[in-house]
């Protein structure tokens, strides 16, 4: 289990308040972790550290985690890379190369150096002091740490070390894909298409152990494993689902999660993932959960909630600020479009608008859904949090408003089965990039179904899963033998920017600490003599 930031600090305040009797493993462990991780000392104060120049850096900015990574494996920025200092790669031997170490290969392992011991590695945490006695780039901080301190900081760094990873075996990797059982049929069977076709690609090629080599150069497959995928069908009601998932993972341990499709909840799936270490890698979820201090699930956009935020911009922007505008919002409870709703609330200035949220319940038949929206006349703004089946089902006129917004995600995107009179006065919030200019990279997955006779019943989903095959499986062949939960995560993030081929997205980019792939989208609007055509109102907009 990963101890959360809020666990540390009231940590911090019981030991503050009855002082450091002999801590035990788990106290130590907390304490050692947060000082890698968040710049905190024991004591309470931030960690405080000097770069050439007089520069004075503290807390969370100088925290080791920044440069090091989670998993202490280190990094490539640019034309700077980052070494590893989990322990083994410390504390190893001098070698001739990188070849004979035994050690999964990571950039920046040196093996031409004699190893660190306590002392040489305290030296050059705080004075800047390489074991060979030179001194180290003006990239390293030199830390203020006591003996106490010092010693818990290099107690962890040798816990960081890999070991044996649960999902991983010398001939095989193991996946998860996870699916909610109120997730939509059509999107369950794409998805589970193209992940089962995928894999059938992948293992076409296993090979045997790659002879070692004996130059400077390393050969990008060490081993080529199986790649074996296990579908978690969940069933029952979400608060069930952590449990399901607890059992499942200690049945089949699992390297990590990779796509997945939700329905109205992905929270306890989040958590899950979380508590567990566990990468969940792209699921494909309208409502994806967004936690500044969450690490293992990565998502290709924030959904519905993006469209909120674009909504929410278009609205600002463009509307007079003299006086108050009524905005009112449809959605069926018991789905995403509620959170979206809220959302687009809590983001519009209270005293610039009116925002009236009415819902149908989840039951309604479509009859009640058009009478609550003919009662939309003294709006100024219609906002539709609404399904497919909804949008078609709408009143051939729409009511007496300004203008009318809509979600792409929900409604369908162009395919949305909106009525012809609904489109000329319709935006729709449009979280991708525009079909012309998407074409080219949909040409390759949509090229690679034919041949594997997949039939296309969920384009976007489809789409999606494939685009996150090959992002784990490029990561996977960078990594070399190195598995390790948190260095998939970190890898994914360094080379997920130089990926060409990005379906749906215009740009697909990660940073430490970021959780969502694709940052913005459109607000469009219907033209053409039948209303087929989308035309952007502005340029791509990152909220």
């Amino acid at each position: 289990m990963r101890l959360s930031a809020q666990g540390l600090l009231r940590g911090f305040t019981l030991l503050l308040t009855f002082g450091f009797p002999e801590l035990t493993f788990a106290g130590d462990a907390a304490l050692s972790e947060a000082i890698y991780r968040h710049g905190v000392l024991p004591s309470g104060a931030p960690l405080v550290a000097d770069r050439e120049g007089g520069v004075r850096i503290e807390g969370v900015t100088g925290a080791c985690v920044n440069c090091h990574r989670r998993s202490g494996l280190g990094m490539k920025e640019g034309r700077q890379t980052i070494p590893p200092i989990a322990g083994s790669y410390l504390f190893h031997p001098r070698a001739g190369t990188a070849d004979d170490l035994d050690l999964p290969f990571v950039e920046g392992m040196r093996a031409d150096r004699d190893p660190y011991t306590d002392a040489t590695l305290a030296r050059a945490i705080r004075d800047g002091i390489g074991a060979d006695g030179k001194p180290f780039s003006y990239l390293m901080p030199r830390y203020q740490l006591g003996d106490t301190e010092m010693a818990s900081l290099i107690a962890y760094l040798k816990q960081l070390s890999p070991g044996a990873v649960p999902g991983v075996t010398e001939s095989v990797l193991h996946f998860a894909t996870i699916i909610t059982p109120d997730a939509d049929p059509l999107k369950r069977q794409g998805m589970l298409d193209v992940l089962e076709k995928f894999f059938i690609d992948k293992n076409h090629y296993v090979r045997a152990e790659s002879p070692r080599l004996r130059s400077s150069r390393r050969l990008m497959f060490k081993v080529n494993r199986h790649w074996e995928l296990h579908v978690w069908q969940l069933t029952g009601a979400p608060e069930t689902w952590e449990k399901q998932l607890q059992a499942k993972l200690a049945a089949e341990p699992v390297l990590a999660v990779i796509s997945g499709v939700g329905g109205r909840t992905w929270a306890p799936v989040h958590r899950f993932c979380e508590a567990e270490a566990l990468p969940c890698l792209f699921p494909n979820v309208d409502l994806p959960i967004v936690s500044e201090n969450d690490f293992d699930s990565l998502y290709l956009s924030k959904g519905v909630l993006l469209e909120a935020q674009l909504i929410a911009h278009e609205l600002t922007t463009q509307r007079d600020e003299s006086k108050v505008h009524r905005v009112l919002q449809v959605f069926r409870a018991a789905d995403v479009g509620e959170e979206a709703a809220g959302a687009l609330a809590a983001a519009l200035p209270d005293e610039r608008f009116a925002v009236v949220n009415r819902y149908v319940p989840a039951g309604a038949n479509t009859r009640e859904l058009a009478a609550a929206i003919r009662k939309a006349g003294g709006a100024d703004t219609l906002v539709l949090w609404l399904r497919p089946a909804d949008l078609a089902a709408l009143d051939p006129v729409p009511p007496d408003v300004a203008s009318v917004f809509m979600s792409g995600r929900m409604g369908g995107l162009e395919r949305s089965p909106l009525p012809a009179a609904w489109r000329t006065v319709t935006h729709m919030a449009y979280p991708v990039d525009l079909p012309e200019r998407r074409r080219v990279r949909l040409d390759y997955p949509l090229g690679w179904f034919r041949i594997r006779q997949i039939p296309v019943v969920a384009q976007e989903v489809q789409a999606d899963t494939y685009l996150v095959c090959g992002i784990v499986s490029d990561t996977i062949n960078h990594m070399v033998d190195t598995f390790v939960r948190d260095y998939l995560v970190e890898r994914v993030e360094e080379m997920l920017e130089h990926r060409v081929i990005t379906g749906y997205y215009p740009r697909l980019a990660l940073a430490p600490g970021q959780r969502f792939a694709s940052k913005g989208g459109y607000v469009v609007h219907f033209a053409g003599r039948t209303g087929a055509l989308l035309i952007a109102d502005g340029d791509w907009l990152v909220p």
